[in-house]
């Protein structure tokens, strides 16, 4: 079907940015699948590496929790990108409305979240406390270490806090009672002359802890709060998500009506 200049290059466009979407969402998905089947190669891979980085990484559990993110990730990549490559291809306006449809959905979504996290910005910040506090419940130390446990060292560890709301956090977690020893804070909690190994300046901190050798007291949601607010790259980054998802929907729909009218114009 012959179009003008506008349609050729809308259809294009949109095919090549759903091409590039379908290949990360593949490889996204892949290295999922990947980690969920043979999560062991990997951490063989990784031992390699001399990073003390990249050895908190290898514990099956972190690996096993990764694999399913990535493995979601990928396939609401890989079936959006896919429905809109091939209703754009094919010139197909059930395709293109289904994935135009789908995206609207998103948008929406997001929009009632943002939307709902103003108006109700109290609620939101009290249940968001609630749900990491419940994270903390399973908190571990040493080969148990989940991805759970990782995130919340890496967080405390880069960030310079404790907890959600302070060191009393760590109570409501058993697993942490039980692997904690004679520990009154993790390490994390401390303040570290290496923040990759989480080694404390202060080698009494985790059983002795004070505000000259701790953040015991200093709350992480407080202190990620206030991190976020200042990133002004991550908020133009948002901002530039939200116009390309939009830019995406208005090609959609603007490509149905062109070739419905030229449909009509063949008839």
């Amino acid at each position: 079907m012959v179009f003008d200049c506008g349609v050729w290059c809308a259809k294009y466009l949109l095919c090549i940015l759903n091409f590039i979407f379908f290949v990360l969402g593949t490889i996204i998905f892949g290295v999922g699948l990947w980690l969920a089947v043979d999560k062991h190669s990997l951490i063989a891979l990784l031992k390699l590496v001399e990073s003390e980085r990249i050895e908190h990484f290898t514990q099956p559990q972190v690996i096993e929790q990764m694999a399913y993110v990535l493995l979601v990730i990928g396939a609401v990549m890989f079936f959006l990108s896919l429905l809109g490559y091939l209703g754009a291809m094919r010139e197909s306006r059930c395709l293109l409305s289904t994935y135009g449809t789908f995206l609207i959905l998103l948008l929406v979504a997001e929009l009632v979240a943002g939307g709902l996290a103003i108006f109700y910005k109290e609620r939101v910040r009290s249940e968001s406390k609630k749900f990491l506090q419940t994270t903390i419940t399973s908190y571990t130390l040493g080969e148990n270490m989940d991805a759970t446990s990782l995130m919340w060292n890496q967080l405390m560890g880069n960030f310079g806090c404790c907890g959600v709301n302070d060191y009393h956090d760590f109570d409501e977690s058993e697993a942490w009672k039980n692997t904690k020893g004679n520990r009154t804070i993790p390490d994390a909690c401390c303040m570290l002359k290496d923040v990759a190994q989480l080694v404390p300046r202060d080698e009494d901190c985790t059983t002795n802890p004070s505000d000259s050798n701790s953040f015991y007291k200093k709350g992480c949601y407080e202190v990620f709060t206030e991190w976020l607010i200042r990133q002004r790259e991550l908020i133009i980054g948002v901002i530039i998500a939200g116009i390309a998802h939009l830019v995406l929907v208005i090609l959609a729909f603007a490509l149905c009506k062109a070739f419905a009218k030229y449909d009509d114009m063949r008839l």
